[in-house]
């Protein structure tokens, strides 16, 4: 399996950067992973309705023209749905088994991701009603891909 992740934004936090390591080094028996970082859009201060969908546009531009034609597109967005790490898995497994052995996430920018994005998701799905920082969700999502492949092969992984 492929896994691609289209995020915006650069990754500084060292801390983090150490711990997506970890999990790409965990993954990698199990899948091909890539990160693919789009650059983000400076935000005006106090931003209107119009200057958000703005940003929105422009980082989804850029997020879709990363995305592969044949890719199966999973987009993270709070009102998505959400599922357990059981189904998490299953979904995973589920695409591999009927071809879908191309998969890109994708991770939008502190204002969401735009229309056009949500337009080219096959799913969306959300890890929490919480509002994450887009840089930890790289990590979370990775965890989380990590622990669906020792679900669906049946290895342990605390709980």
């Amino acid at each position: 399996m492929k896994i691609d992740i289209v995020a915006v934004g650069k990754l500084k936090e060292k801390y983090l950067k150490q711990g997506i390591e970890e999990y790409l080094k965990r993954l990698s028996p199990y899948a091909k992973v890539q990160i693919t970082e789009v650059a983000d859009e400076k935000l005006p201060e106090n931003m209107s309705d119009a200057d958000v969908r703005a940003v929105q546009q422009k980082e989804g531009e850029r997020i879709l023209a990363k995305i592969a034609s044949d890719a199966y597109v999973i987009t993270l967005e709070i009102n998505g749905k959400m599922l357990t790490s059981e189904k998490f898995a299953a979904k995973l497994d589920e695409l591999a088994t009927y071809g879908k052995s191309k998969i890109t996430f994708v991770i939008g920018g502190s204002v969401g991701i735009s229309e056009d994005v949500q337009k080219r998701s096959d799913l969306a799905l959300s890890f929490s009603k919480i509002t994450f920082p887009h840089q930890m969700m790289r990590m979370i999502l990775l965890e989380q891909v990590y622990r669906a492949f020792r679900i669906m092969r049946g290895e342990p992984y605390h709980k």
